[in-house]
């Protein structure tokens, strides 16, 4: 049996360049970066520094254009070639919980029926056994019978959380999860990402223009212009 890995995510050379009629855009170029398991990063820069772009190909949500990435030691992009779409989803399904900053929560559908909606397309085993659980460790199992219109906007960004770590993910990646919320709110979903990784040993990737919020990372890596300026 292999050793489990040592990091979550090791990029080497990370290029994703975007073509705009006869000019090509470097949106990601040339990162390199490694991440330990169970760290608490966040990234930061600019519009346009590219960090979207980059946790979206972190993420396996978008494919690089070269370098070399791998995921708790799994080789998923290398000599400009991906894994094959089937294994991708496999990859997204087992390794990632993904947080945006809209909330993507279905009106029709409870607390509970939202957070189990992962299961409807996949369920690693095991995972439904935790579902309570994680309610109540997000702090929302009160509201579990609610409707998304019945909440304030971090209480659906919990719910949209807990929706992410349903399933038991390794490595957790949430895109400016404050970016609709209030400076109270967005305090409290800092100190609710710092706790998970400390109580969980969850890796998390936050990208966030919110300095405050990035602070409460373990390490705080800053892009400009799609290169790592810092961290």
């Amino acid at each position: 049996m292999s050793a489990p890995a040592r990091f979550s995510i090791e990029a080497e050379n990370l290029r994703r360049v975007y073509r705009r009629g006869a000019e090509e855009i470097a949106a990601v170029d040339g990162v390199s970066l490694s991440l330990e398991k169970g760290a608490f990063v966040s990234i930061v820069g600019p519009s346009g520094s590219g960090k979207t772009t980059l946790i979206n190909v972190l993420g396996c949500l978008d494919n690089p254009t070269s370098g070399r990435l791998l995921l708790e030691g799994r080789t998923v992009f290398a000599e400009g070639k991906a894994l094959s779409e089937s294994r991708l989803t496999r990859v997204r399904r087992e390794i990632f919980g993904y947080i945006f900053q809209k909330f993507y929560l279905v009106s029709t559908l409870t607390v509970y029926e939202n957070v189990i909606l992962p299961f409807t397309f996949y369920r690693k085993p095991g995972a439904g056994d935790g579902v309570e659980d994680v309610l109540r460790l997000l702090g929302i199992d009160k509201r579990r019978d609610h409707l998304p219109g019945q909440l304030s906007g971090g209480e659906m960004q919990r719910v949209a959380i807990a929706r992410a770590l349903v399933n038991k993910p390794q490595i957790l990646l949430a895109d400016e999860p404050t970016g609709n919320l209030d400076t109270k709110r967005s305090e409290e979903i800092g100190v609710l990402l710092k706790d998970l990784n400390e109580r969980t040993g969850l890796t998390i990737v936050l990208v966030t223009h919110n300095l405050p919020l990035a602070r409460t990372a373990q390490r705080t890596i800053e892009l400009r212009d799609g290169r790592v300026f810092s961290g």
